[in-house]
């Protein structure tokens, strides 16, 4: 698997030790992506992020070593279901298709790593729902994500958890989205 896409350029890359020093810039855009567009997005710590970097379970784009772009991915349920998490693009570079780079080497790492996992994604971006429509991804109810507590637990932290408490996990206002190997192999 080829491990640098360049777009534009931007590289996008599976990230390394070598892109620890980016974690504070991550949770920053992160944040302030959340706190401008009003929606949920939950909050990692910076331990968090640095541990899907050191697994190699972590995509990063950059323009001449500035950051511009960031996605990670983690097992749920037994790895039986992956979630490509945390993806944001830095303003000044959105618009450019540097999402879509980013979210398809993602998609691509879990696959490799993961390859009879379900892959799924819970969004409130159009954008993001196109960008995983054309990866192969399904709109799908919540029942059919994971049922692993451990991932639910991280909504905790977004703004519209009590949303997804008060209907007992079944509503939000995230779209669940999901990649299921299985279906995609009867079709071919």
């Amino acid at each position: 698997m080829n491990t640098d896409t360049t777009v534009i350029d931007m590289t996008v890359q599976i990230a390394d030790d070598s892109h620890l020093k980016y974690v504070e810039v991550i949770l920053d855009t992160i944040a302030s992506a959340a706190k401008v567009r009003g929606t949920g997005i939950a909050r990692r710590s910076p331990e968090y992020i640095e541990q899907k970097i050191k697994e190699g379970k972590a995509v990063i784009a950059l323009k001449d070593d500035e950051f511009t772009g960031f996605c990670y991915i983690e097992t749920w349920g037994n790895k039986k279901f992956v979630a490509n998490s945390g993806l944001i693009v830095v303003d000044q570079y959105r618009g450019k298709g540097l999402a879509k780079q980013i979210k398809r080497k993602a998609f691509e790492l879990s696959r490799l790593r993961y390859p009879n996992a379900k892959i799924f994604g819970l969004t409130t971006g159009l954008a993001v729902m196109k960008i995983n429509s054309e990866l192969g991804y399904k709109p799908v109810t919540f029942s059919e994500l994971t049922d692993d507590e451990s991932f639910w637990k991280g909504c905790q932290s977004c703004v519209n958890y009590d949303i997804l408490q008060r209907t007992g996990r079944k509503h939000c206002l995230c779209t669940g989205m999901l990649f299921d190997p299985a279906k995609e192999e009867k079709k071919q």
